[in-house]
């Protein structure tokens, strides 16, 4: 018999005289004569009550069946008269299929607290809180992939070994098959595995815009990697990056998809992931509809860098890092700007060109770029884009300026030789966006398993 998962039985319209649930045992109550067995399958939140007596087989051994084991019940779905849920199984057969050591088993029914379950990411699953987290992240990876397949976009697979820094900031993953204990000699890298310097990428981009530039649309959807000796709750080592990049696309088109793609994304959440989102918006964070539902319905600010910075300077509020033109926006002037100034989401557009990258399209000012960043309330910075360099001339002399090696870049150069065309394209933050969608403040708690800083556990 297939078995049938719990998220449809309790969705049922009427009983039916034969089920089939296979799950794992959240606790078990006993009685005389007859047990309570409650079964959780993983498929949603709520869990569905087992009615185990004398009757069934395999009774014998029910009490052998404790908190965590994996089960297979059999029998009727009837309608419960107990409150708080529509139906329950009257069993006709159980099965322990995998027993649970109860003296050692490390979930219980109360609350854990987030820093015990990381140490427990292998089991932290089975909780309420994180099979909710990563359904509602399994739900956010599958809208990306809706959002832009209905907008003809083409979904690109690019490499996670390259030879070139996309962001110039050199925090790059090396990538090595060398003896680590023996000397490079004198050929150095050209003895190693590519014959030269190979590192885990820190974006797709400069591999999509290629793409743009053939098929008009494209988008990436994948890991990145960064070496970046921070051990904060934003920051990881490993995460996922959302890329599109789009043709004949201005900045403002850049804006426009970032803020809808967001709108979309959150709305999906709501409309297909309810109960999940009930429980984060109950335990972790109280403001988290409200938040999410003026994302929704409202449209977000748009105000260029040189404003943003002027309103930093005048706040009511002292800063850690001092606001101002040429610095770099810092995450406590994301969040005032989203949180407190504006209270929604905020698009920064129209940065220095001195803090950004080499391949953002320069402005007729000639001390600004066409980037834009997006900032959200709780999280600051979940987007980062820009319009890209198109002129040949111009990409050529920022290179150069920035010291950057030219013949990593040639076949980049070459898309400006050949058809060039103005084209934009962002980074959204995957795992962001799922701190987002559920009010959680650490980026280790929307990670199966979180790779940071002097961490490579699991």
């Amino acid at each position: 018999m297939k078995r049938t998962k719990i998220t449809e039985l309790l969705s049922a319209r009427e009983g039916r005289e034969q089920v089939l649930v296979k799950g794992w045992v959240r606790t078990r109550r006993d009685a005389k004569d007859f047990s309570f067995l409650e079964i959780n399958d993983g498929s949603c939140l709520a869990n569905i009550q087992a009615i185990v007596d004398t009757s069934a087989q395999g009774y014998d051994g029910v009490k052998e069946i404790g908190t965590g084991a994996s089960v297979a019940v059999q029998g009727a779905l009837v309608a419960s008269p107990g409150k708080g849920q529509a139906w329950e199984v009257k069993a006709t057969a159980v099965e322990l299929i995998g027993a649970a050591d109860q003296e050692t088993f490390p979930l219980q029914k109360k609350r854990h607290s987030d820093e015990f379950l990381r140490a427990i990411a292998h089991l932290r699953p089975r909780t309420n809180k994180f099979g909710a987290m990563f359904r509602i992240r399994s739900e956010l990876a599958l809208a990306i992939h809706r959002y832009f397949q209905e907008r003809g976009f083409f979904y690109l697979h690019t490499p996670i070994i390259t030879g070139s820094d996309c962001e110039g900031a050199g925090e790059m993953l090396r990538v090595t098959a060398l003896d680590p204990g023996k000397p490079l000699g004198p050929e150095g890298v050209k003895n190693d595995f590519f014959g030269k310097d190979a590192f885990l990428t820190v974006s797709g981009q400069l591999s999509a815009e290629p793409f743009a530039l053939a098929l008009g649309d494209v988008y990436t959807f994948g890991p990145t990697f960064r070496a970046e000796p921070s051990d904060t709750a934003r920051h990881a080592a490993e995460f996922w990056m959302v890329e599109p990049e789009m043709a004949f696309a201005t900045l403002q088109d850049n804006m426009d998809l970032a803020e809808d793609i967001l709108k979309y994304c959150i709305r999906a959440v709501i409309e297909r992931r309810g109960s999940d989102l009930e429980l984060f918006a109950k335990w972790v964070d109280t403001t988290l509809m409200a938040t999410l539902e003026r994302l929704v319905s409202e449209p977000f600010e748009r105000i260029p860098y040189r404003e943003a910075v002027e309103i930093l300077r005048k706040a009511p509020r002292s800063f850690e890092y001092e606001a101002a033109f040429g610095k770099d926006i810092q995450t406590e002037h994301e969040r005032y700007l989203a949180e407190e100034h504006f209270k929604k989401p905020v698009i920064v557009y129209d940065y220095p060109k001195d803090i950004k990258a080499f391949y953002m399209r320069q402005n007729d000012d000639g001390e600004t770029v066409g980037a834009m960043d997006v900032l959200v309330p709780r999280i600051g910075e979940i987007v980062g884009g820009s319009a890209r360099e198109e002129r040949l001339y111009r990409l050529e002399a920022r290179i150069a300026e920035m010291g950057l090696a030219a013949e990593h870049y040639q076949w980049y150069l070459d898309t400006r030789r050949f058809g060039t065309a103005p084209h934009a394209g962002f980074g959204l933050g995957f795992e962001r966006l799922v701190m987002l969608a559920t009010g959680a403040t650490n980026i280790r708690d929307v990670i199966a398993f979180p790779r940071t800083y002097k961490h490579l556990e699991f």
